[in-house]
């Protein structure tokens, strides 16, 4: 069944039908990787998950894609009980983990947020380990942004060759390249000429 909520018709509405969807369908096709034999399988499953859960927020189909709904449930429903309570321990686990050790961020913290796009690798600085509805977020751990330069960096100075080295590959950072510059002037150059 598909929750709407009534008046108004506001984006704030459209946006809080879209959150109810997607947290029922996430609810009930919770299948992770491991559950599939290749990638492929589990990337064609969770594109099928979308186009269900977009056509439901479109209003594309409803009944049918409801009866779908019923149907999956139905067959994998101790498949859907268990992997919810999976998720529930290593939140759980998770939860106790950064009670217990606050500053840092232990190996379960990362296998309860894998699921939650929290990177697995332990010890990787920077980590948030997963929130338990109700409390406040937690803080980023690891160190501080560290300052560009320093006495190693090789482009310290303010001779004209340093400048140019470094407003070059400032550039290149932010996906430019002197070739770019140069074929656009020319290209600028030869479109005016034809006018």
């Amino acid at each position: 069944m598909v929750v709407v909520s009534s008046g108004g018709g506001g984006r704030g509405n459209a946006w809080a039908k879209e959150m109810t969807i997607r947290r029922r369908m996430a609810s009930i096709f919770n299948k992770t990787q491991d559950h599939f034999p290749c990638l492929k399988d589990y990337n064609d499953y969770l594109e099928e998950v979308e186009d269900m859960t977009f056509n439901l927020i479109e209003g594309i189909d409803v009944e049918e894609i409801e009866a779908k709904i019923a149907r999956y449930q139905q067959e994998n429903a101790e498949q859907i009980y268990l992997s919810r309570a999976k998720r529930a321990e290593d939140l759980a686990a998770a939860l106790k983990a950064s009670r217990m050790n606050p500053g840092k961020a232990a190996a379960s913290d990362t296998a309860a947020g894998s699921s939650q796009g929290i990177s697995s690798s332990a010890g990787v600085q920077g980590q948030y380990a997963p929130a338990a509805v109700g409390m406040s977020q937690p803080r980023p751990t690891g160190m501080a942004p560290q300052p560009i330069g320093g006495s190693s960096d090789p482009l310290q100075g303010d001779d004209e060759e340093t400048m140019r080295l470094r407003a070059e590959r400032g550039a290149r950072a932010g996906g430019w390249t002197i070739e770019m510059g140069k074929r656009r002037a020319l290209e600028e150059a030869f479109s005016s000429i034809f006018i």
